[in-house]
């Protein structure tokens, strides 16, 4: 089942919104990464108003694409994310979001989302 984002005006800057390319349910992909050591923490999914939410707060937020709804990380787990800065990539369509990740930044409880399974190590080749 396709997501579903909530038709609503959001409060993104029209000039920052112009550069966005959403995806066919209004999302833009957001890479999480810690902010002083680089190191890839997650995914996730953003619309305008999450952005929006995201740039005024401090705090990372999210469309959950799985319970369609926002959600502010941390919130309910206490893994909070603090933003340090939000880039745009050059043709728009993802973000790359650094934070000071509190805890851990994956669902499963690990600190990221990118060590369950290494697919290609070149240093193991």
């Amino acid at each position: 089942m396709p997501s579903r984002v909530p038709a609503t005006a959001s409060a993104l800057a029209p000039d920052v919104a112009a550069l966005l390319k959403r995806d066919a349910d209004g999302l833009v992909a957001a890479v999480v990464q810690q902010w002083d050591s680089g190191e890839v923490l997650m995914v996730g999914w953003m619309d305008d108003e999450a952005l929006h939410r995201t740039l005024t707060t401090g705090r990372a937020t999210y469309w959950s694409r799985s319970r369609q709804e926002y959600w502010v990380k941390g919130d309910t787990s206490g893994h909070v994310q603090h933003v340090h800065g939000v880039r745009l990539d050059c043709d728009g369509d993802a973000l790359l979001v650094s934070v000071d990740q509190t805890g851990a930044a994956c669902h499963t409880g690990d600190r990221t989302c990118f060590d369950a399974r290494v697919l290609l190590d070149a240093a193991a080749s």
